[in-house]
C-alpha cells in the first residue's frame, strides 16, 4: 500500500511518503531501495545515505524476522534549514519486556547476532521506540545531513484506505509567531478529490496569518469552498496559560490525555467549505505531562492509554504511530496528529 503525508516544523509542508507491507525478505530490500532513492531526493550526502541504508535494512530485517502484520513508512522530513528521511516501522509482534536489554548488541530472539537495533540506534541521527509485550513494537528513526534539529513538538501520520493510493487525511503543524498549532484534516470521500480537499487545508493552514483557532478554522472554511469540503480542526497549545485552544468543524475527534485521564474537546457539526452553523473556540487546560490527541473518524476511540505503559513520556511520533496501529481502521482513511507543551 502507499499514501501518507508528512507535515513538519516550521512550515508545515506536506510531504509524499510510502507505506509497504514487511513480511518478507523481498519487501525488505525494496524499503531500502527506497529510503536511498529518497536520500538523493533530499540531499542527504553519501555517509549519511549510507547510515540510513543500515538503519532501514536493520529495521525491515527485525520485521521479517520476528513480527506479524509489521509496515513501515519512509518518508521525508524537513525543517527551516534542511531535509532528512524518517523510517517509522510498526509491528503487532511479541513485543520486548525490557528494550534497554533489546536494543544492547548481543541480544537476539532469532539465533542472530542481535545487533540491529543497537545499530539503528547509533546510526540514526534521532530515534525512539516503544513495545508492549502481546502487543508489539514501534521504531521511529531519523537520518539528517548534520546535527539533528530539536526533537519535534507534535508529529503525525496518515493511511490510505486499503486499495488506494492516496489518503484524504491530512495534518500539518506550524508555529506562527510564538502560536504552537496542529492541524487535524479529513477530506470528505476517499481518493483523490478528498485528497485535494485536506491538501488545500494544509496548504491555507500554512499561508494563514498568526490568529487564534476559531479564526483560523474560519479561514479554512473559506478556501475550501471550491473543493469537496472537509472535517477539520486546530488546537494551540499555550504553555505560558497552560491551556490548550480548541476549534473544530466535523468529525475530528480532540481530546487531552494525561496518566491521571483523558478529556474530549469539542468539535461543533459542519463541512468545511460548505456548510456550518458557527465556529467556537474552546479552552482546555493542559499539564506538562499531558498530550494533545486529534484523529479523523478513521482511528476509533477506543483506544486507552493505560494500556500501554509508558507510552505517554515517548515521543509524539512514536504514540500517533501506537494509535494508528491499534485504532485505525483498514476501510477508511485514517490519521493522527499528536503534541505536546514544548
Amino acid at each position: 500500500m502507499s499514501g501518507g503525508t508528512v507535515a513538519t516544523l516550521p512550515e508545515g509542508l506536506l510531504d509524499g511518503g510510502v507505506w509497504f507491507r514487511v513480511e518478507e525478505a523481498a519487501t525488505a530490500s525494496a524499503v531500502r531501495r527506497a529510503a536511498e532513492r529518497l536520500a538523493v531526493q533530499v540531499g542527504l550526502p553519501d555517509n549519511r545515505t549510507a547510515d540510513l541504508s543500515i538503519v532501514t535494512a536493520e529495521a525491515a530485517g527485525n520485521l521479517v524476522k520476528h513480527a506479524d502484520q509489521g509496515t513501515m513508512l519512509v518518508r521525508a522530513v524537513r525543517n527551516e534549514h534542511e531535509a532528512g528521511v524518517e523510517i517509522v516501522a510498526i509491528d503487532h509482534g511479541p513485543g520486548m519486556a525490557d528494550l534497554v536489554r533489546s536494543v544492547g548488541d548481543g541480544h537476539s530472539t532469532a539465533g542472530t547476532l542481535g545487533i540491529g537495533l543497537g545499530a539503528i540506534v547509533r546510526q540514526s541521527s534521532w530515534s525512539d521506540l516503544h513495545s508492549v509485550p502481546g502487543k508489539g513494537t514501534v521504531l521511529v528513526a531519523q537520518i539528517w545531513p548534520a546535527d539533528p534539529p530539536q526533537p519535534a513538538w507534535a508529529a503525525g501520520l496518515t493511511r490510505p484506505l486499503t486499495g488506494e493510493q492516496v489518503s484524504g487525511d491530512a495534518f500539518a503543524v506550524r508555529d506562527a509567531d510564538g502560536r504552537r498549532q496542529v492541524l487535524m484534516c479529513d477530506g470528505l470521500g476517499h481518493g483523490g478529490l478528498a485528497a485535494a480537499a485536506a491538501h488545500e487545508a494544509v496548504h491555507a493552514f500554512t499561508e494563514t496569518a498568526s490568529a487564534p483557532p476559531a479564526a483560523v478554522v474560519e479561514v479554512l472554511h473559506r478556501r475550501l469552498n471550491h473543493t469537496r469540503g472537509a472535517a477539520l480542526a486546530v488546537a494551540e497549545l499555550d504553555a505560558d496559560a497552560g491551556l490548550v485552544r480548541y476549534a473544530g468543524l466535523g468529525n475530528i475527534a480532540g481530546t487531552v490525555i494525561s496518566p491521571s485521564g483523558r478529556r474530549g474537546m469539542i468539535s461543533l457539526p459542519g463541512i468545511a467549505g460548505h456548510q456550518r452553523r458557527q465556529i467556537r473556540q474552546y479552552d482546555y487546560p493542559i499539564t506538562p505531562d499531558a498530550i494533545v490527541l486529534m484523529h479523523s473518524d478513521g482511528v476509533v476511540d477506543r483506544w486507552n492509554a493505560t494500556d500501554y505503559p509508558g507510552l505517554l513520556s515517548r515521543s509524539p511520533a512514536v504514540i500517533a504511530a501506537t494509535v494508528l496501529r491499534d485504532a485505525g481502521i483498514r476501510r477508511d482513511d485514517a490519521g493522527v496528529v499528536v503534541a505536546r507543551l514544548p
